[in-house]
C-alpha cells in the first residue's frame, strides 16, 4: 500500500508494490543514482537521470503515466519527486520507491547491469 506523508508531494511505495506495475505501459521507472551506481545494477528499461542533472533533464520525464523514482535509499528519489512536482507534474503520478535499489536487488526483482 502506498503512503503519502504530510508535506510530501508524492507517494511512498515499497519495492514489491512498485514491481506490480513493472512492465505496465503506463508506468515509468526512473533511476536517479550516479552513473557508476546505475551501471552496477538497475531496473531493465528504466530511464536514467542522475539527480544532480535532473533539472536540466526534465524534458526526459514522460508526459503521461505514473512515475516511479528509485535511488539507493530513498532520499535522492524523494528529491526527484519534489523537483517533478515543482514542474507541475501531478502529485498522484509521483511515486518514491523509498526502500531503494539494494532492497530491489535483494528481493530478486528484475535487474540488469551496464548502461
Amino acid at each position: 500500500m502506498t503512503e503519502k506523508l504530510q508535506g510530501e508531494p508524492y507517494n511512498r511505495i515499497t519495492c514489491e508494490e512498485a514491481h506490480k506495475f513493472y512492465g505496465d505501459k503506463n508506468s515509468h521507472f526512473i533511476d536517479v543514482r550516479n552513473d557508476d551506481e546505475y551501471e552496477s545494477g538497475h531496473i531493465p528499461g528504466s530511464i536514467h537521470i542522475p539527480v544532480d542533472k535532473f533539472l536540466q533533464s526534465i524534458d526526459q520525464i514522460p508526459q503521461e503515466g505514473n512515475l516511479y523514482f528509485i535511488c539507493a535509499a530513498g532520499a535522492r528519489s524523494g528529491l526527484a519527486c519534489e523537483f517533478s512536482a515543482s514542474f507541475s507534474i501531478e502529485e498522484d503520478r509521483l511515486f518514491n520507491i523509498f526502500e531503494g535499489m539494494p532492497t530491489w536487488i535483494s528481493k530478486g526483482l528484475p535487474v540488469e547491469k551496464g548502461i
